[in-house]
């Protein structure tokens, strides 16, 4: 081989090392300072509108999409003993409607759904393991699909009392008595800032946890 050709593979060769060891860097930094998972979705305070009373719907005045805000009268029911409002519970975007003007509905019946947008967060499900270098009020950094070009501030705010699955409760088992260890997973509730329009309430995000 010859001399040039052997310091370009020696050069290489060096490249390759050093490429190993900066991921390698990386990989244990981020292992050690931070606790990662795409197990995420953006969620908000929803709540239902339902009829107040079982009769014809007499007026609609919402879409979806609109703001509305505490007590806002958003249908009245044409009942037997007269008209009754339908207002909603609190200051929200309706994100969806199930009734027309004129339809007929039961009392108690949901006619509409609304979400505090102002106010959205995030539950990561994170593995039960992982835990115990978690506590409230640790900063999260959280991206989402919707808005993947912009780092959202988080912080923990809430760790679930209990697993996803409520079959981690008791041993996974058979007939014969041989079992099989799941690894479970436990929601934890991260609240959001500087989050923009873009980021709607069942989208898909990523967190990394600061650890303790």
């Amino acid at each position: 081989m010859s001399r040039s050709r052997l310091m370009v593979t020696n050069f290489i060769g060096l490249i390759v090392i050093l490429a190993l060891l900066i991921g390698g860097g990386y990989y244990y930094v981020q292992k050690s300072n931070y606790i990662t998972t795409d197990n995420a979705k953006v969620s908000g305070d929803v709540y239902n509108v339902v009829a107040p009373a079982a009769g014809k719907v007499a007026s609609w005045t919402v879409e979806e999409g609109n703001d509305v805000s505490k007590d806002a009268e958003i249908a009245k029911i044409q009942a037997e003993k007269g008209s009754v409002a339908a207002k909603v519970p609190a200051d929200g975007k309706i994100i969806q409607t199930n009734v027309k003007e004129n339809q007929m509905v039961q009392a108690g019946q949901q006619i509409a759904t609304e979400v505090d947008m102002k106010d959205l967060f995030i539950v990561a499900n994170v593995k039960e393991d992982q835990l115990k270098d978690i506590k409230e009020g640790d900063d999260v950094d959280v991206t989402v699909d919707g808005d993947s070009s912009a780092k959202i501030d988080g912080k923990v705010e809430e760790i679930g009392y209990a697993t996803n699955s409520l079959s981690s409760l008791t041993s996974n088992s058979s007939s014969d008595g041989n079992y099989t260890k799941v690894s479970q997973t436990v929601p934890v509730k991260i609240s959001i800032s500087n989050y923009s329009e873009h980021v709607l309430p069942g989208m898909n995000a990523e967190v990394k946890i600061s650890k303790d």
